[in-house]
């Protein structure tokens, strides 16, 4: 190993025994008790609620997934993305936060997602509880596998080390981690991991704009590539078995640009739906311990995420501009940060934004490991297999979840070749369709019923896999976003089956009302 790599090797060592101090830190606290574990006892300050939402809802993605976009395609796809989530972050803390900070306390103190649904409808036998706990570990599983597969790439491409070995002991640190600190820890450290993301995110886009001769040099060198700074059309690199071909002059080769269009757009701007249905930044709005503090929480995670995905998106634009020939497929393009990194930054500053790639990567699969792993345990295991469960087996159950279900990620894993951007669309598509609608449906409209939350949970779960596998290859129409179309159709369902069923109860209806001054 080179003395450069040598001291980024120490540097992300250094970060990775921090994190792990964290976890020591909090682990007596956690095994206190299941809803120190999984909740973190509601103590969260608004700081740390802000920022650990948006380093675990973010993950390594936005270091990797959405400067690899930009540096393939152009503009077009990763701004549109990024101004979806900016908005969705937005509104998400502004009408949604609160309210669920009340009702998961009113609706029987609720500490997960699907405790929540389940008391909200006042459920005798536990269908949305048992729903709800699986859908999560469908979706979990592939997301913590877009975190491993993170990892994999990142040390691949660092040190040269074969993909599986690293992805694979990547997964294992993460699961360490996990299991010992709880939620607690794992907020905590995300809160340090968001400060650390945002850093080095805007450090590389200040260094990679002066190294290319300042902005009008991008913005020249872009206009170049047919297509590559439209907001209605895309770059279209000219491949040939999924690599992009080079001329004799020695640039890349690109076809006439792809059209990019209204229906497009709209599709593009839907992963915004998905914040309504994200675990892990939902649990959030429910830990943190007061409602009052909300408002300052959202300032914070608005200005940090709109900052971020500024960032993120700039630097693959301008990493396309320093290194045009270096990444020809659109897996490798994902690495366009690593790259800018350790050619540009100190080894030692190298370091430390490798160590923001881990900080994402491990603040968001740490989350949806627990979240997972609470699915079963809490909502599953005690809520329907075993009623009297103590919490001591609780806590056991859930680590052996959690385990196996990162099995199963390291599996889905295993494919150096997988897109980490594709693989995270899809299961936020998964916890936007199944879960959001039904999380605003529950929270604004007192109509909802217990029959329309099963039936819409279970279309905007299953239209998913259908729009996604057997729709969507179809194309035109049919190619856009799978989220935006099983949104609605759940919507719709939602509304349909709640109408036609009986109306909630007085008790339920009471609840409802509540909610809406309740203060916690």
């Amino acid at each position: 190993m080179s003395g450069d790599k040598l001291q980024i090797f120490i540097a992300m060592c250094a970060y990775m025994a921090f994190v792990i101090g964290i976890g020591l830190y909090y682990a007596k606290r956690a095994n206190e008790s299941s809803e120190n574990y999984f909740l973190g006892g509601r103590t969260l300050g608004p700081w740390v609620t802000a920022m650990s939402a948006e380093a675990s809802d973010m993950s390594g993605w936005l270091l990797m997934g959405l400067p690899g976009v930009a540096y393939w395609s152009g503009l077009s796809d990763a701004f549109w993305t990024a101004i979806g989530l900016g908005i969705g972050t937005y509104i998400n803390w502004l009408f949604v936060a609160k309210r669920l900070r009340r009702y998961s306390a009113i609706a029987g103190d609720s500490i997960t997602v699907p405790d929540f649904f389940s008391n909200r409808f006042k459920e005798d036998k536990k269908v949305i509880m048992t729903i709800a706990g699986l859908f999560i570990l469908i979706f979990c599983t592939v997301y913590a596998a877009s975190c491993f597969v993170t990892v994999g790439k990142l040390f691949s491409t660092l040190f040269g080390i074969k993909y599986q070995y690293v992805m694979i002991a990547g997964a294992v640190f993460v699961v360490f981690y996990t299991i010992v600190g709880g939620f607690l820890a794992e907020s905590v450290s995300d809160f340090m991991q968001a400060i650390v993301m945002i850093f080095v995110l805007v450090f590389v886009f200040i260094v990679g704009t002066s190294v290319a001769g300042g902005v009008s040099a991008v913005l020249q060198n872009s206009k170049e590539i047919p297509g590559f700074l439209e907001l209605f059309g895309m770059a279209q690199p000219t491949l040939v078995n999924g690599v992009q071909q080079i001329s004799e002059a020695g640039k890349p080769l690109f076809g006439e640009p792809g059209n990019y269009g209204f229906l497009t757009i709209l599709s593009t701007l839907s992963w915004g739906l998905g914040y309504f249905g994200m675990p892990q930044v939902l649990l959030r709005f429910m830990a943190i311990r007061k409602s009052e503090e909300i408002t300052q929480s959202r300032r914070i995670a608005t200005i940090w995420c709109f900052i971020s995905l500024f960032a993120a998106v700039a630097i693959g634009i301008i990493g396309r501009a320093l290194y045009p020939n270096e990444l020809l497929t659109q897996s490798s393009a994902e690495s366009v940060f690593v790259l800018m990194s350790t050619k540009l930054l100190p080894s030692l500053f190298a370091g430390v934004a490798m160590a923001g790639i881990l900080a994402a990567t491990i603040s968001s699969s740490d989350s949806y490991l627990l979240i997972a792993a609470s699915a079963f345990a809490k909502n599953i295991f005690q809520g329907v297999i075993k009623k009297d469960a103590t919490d001591k087996e609780v806590m056991f159950v859930s680590r052996v979840i959690l385990i196996l279900i990162s099995i199963l990620g390291i599996i889905i894993a295993l494919d150096e070749t997988s897109v980490i951007f594709t693989v995270v669309s899809f299961a936020w598509a998964g916890f936007g369709a199944t879960f959001g609608p039904i999380m605003v449906f529950s929270l604004f409209w007192k109509r909802t019923t217990r029959s329309g939350a099963i039936a819409g949970m279970i279309s905007g779960g299953v239209m998913v896999f259908v729009w996604k596998l057997m729709l969507k290859p179809l194309g035109g129409f049919f190619g856009i976003y799978e989220l935006l179309p099983a949104f609605i159709i759940s919507c719709i369902v939602i509304v349909i089956v709640s109408l036609l069923s009986e109306e909630p109860s007085p008790e339920i209806q009471k609840e409802f009302e509540m909610a809406k001054s309740y203060e916690c």
